[in-house]
């Protein structure tokens, strides 16, 4: 009876061990005060819709993500209730920190969310040059510039911006096309278009793209739809 007794304890013991190491590790932390009690969820496209794979609630600052470990390397979304605030790359055996600041939202503790950030801020430093066109705008008139020469100026260099976001994030995702890096930073630009279509750089993408971009739900789906959308309007 002992022995069996034993043997009983031992396997309870190994399958909470087993259990543990089957869940994710994912630390989060936020200093913005606002935050405070709100729900935190991870969500991953499927089915043609973000579906939570975990969800925390934000106590003193801090969160923990702490749901059944994904089969694959998948890209998620870190959601406050319905908004979107950033990806998140969850790798099944790397542990994860999560800080989100008013200065900061980054994603540590592996190669791939370090260079998500990298690109991420590359392009949210463009983005905010252009976005810093008004006020630019407003000193130039004071400096009493032609207001015709100003919106020559700046349309010639929000052209160049533009240029280079777009070489941005298309090597971007060239570079990483066989890692959920390409149809996740592809999924994020297209999300933000008022319906999915084809454009001369969407065309050069699928000419180039992987087995494994094209196979990926997300862009199978885009590219299904955006086909569909280029039919009618041909019509």
């Amino acid at each position: 009876m002992r022995h069996l007794c034993y043997r009983l304890t031992l396997a309870a013991v190994i399958a909470v061990l087993t259990s543990c190491q089957e869940r994710m590790d994912i630390q989060g932390s936020t200093s913005i005060p606002e935050l405070e009690e709100r729900m935190a969820y991870l969500r991953v496209y499927k089915d043609g819709d973000m579906v939570a794979i975990d969800s925390a609630r934000i106590i003193h600052g801090k969160f923990h993500f702490t749901g059944p470990k994904q089969d694959t390397t998948v890209m998620a979304s870190l959601f406050l209730g319905d908004e979107s605030i950033m990806p998140v790359v969850v790798e099944r055996d790397y542990p994860l920190t999560i800080v989100l600041d008013m200065n900061e939202r980054r994603v540590k503790g592996s190669a791939l969310n370090d260079s998500l950030f990298a690109f991420i801020k590359r392009k949210t430093a463009i983005d905010q040059q252009l976005a810093d066109f008004p006020h630019r705008e407003s000193q130039m008139i004071l400096e009493g510039m032609e207001h015709d020469l100003i919106i020559e100026q700046l349309n010639q260099e929000a052209a160049v911006l533009g240029a280079q976001e777009d070489d941005l994030v298309m090597g971007f995702i060239k570079a990483n096309m066989d890692n959920v890096l390409g149809p996740g930073v592809f999924m994020i630009v297209t999300s933000g278009l008022p319906y999915p279509i084809l454009n001369p750089r969407i065309e050069e993408l699928i000419t180039l793209a992987s087995p494994y971009f094209l196979a990926d739900p997300y862009v199978r789906e885009y590219i299904r739809l955006a086909r569909e959308n280029m039919e009618k309007m041909n019509e």
